[in-house]
């Protein structure tokens, strides 16, 4: 157990951010998964820019690596595009 104030609050800081971190992967992981069973095309081009919009928060917060990012919307986008 950490003995410093400055390590306690350290502690505490992380669970919170540890518990905020997995709620915004877990509803992103949750969406993409959503986008993937859809098959009307126009319907998946409407979901489309919110599942990028949540994938590039979590890039930009350093929570998922840019390059992930960029291959999952990459490959969501080719998905959609190939429904048209």
């Amino acid at each position: 157990m950490a003995h410093h104030k400055s390590a306690q609050k350290r502690i505490r800081q992380d669970a919170v951010k540890r518990t905020r971190n997995r709620y915004y992967k877990k509803s992103t992981r949750t969406a993409i998964a959503k986008l993937r069973e859809m098959e009307d095309s126009k319907e998946a081009k409407d979901y489309l820019p919110k599942v990028i919009s949540m994938i590039d928060r979590l890039a930009k917060r350093n929570t998922w690596h840019k390059n992930k990012a960029g291959n999952l919307k990459s490959s969501l986008m080719t998905m959609v595009n190939k429904m048209a």
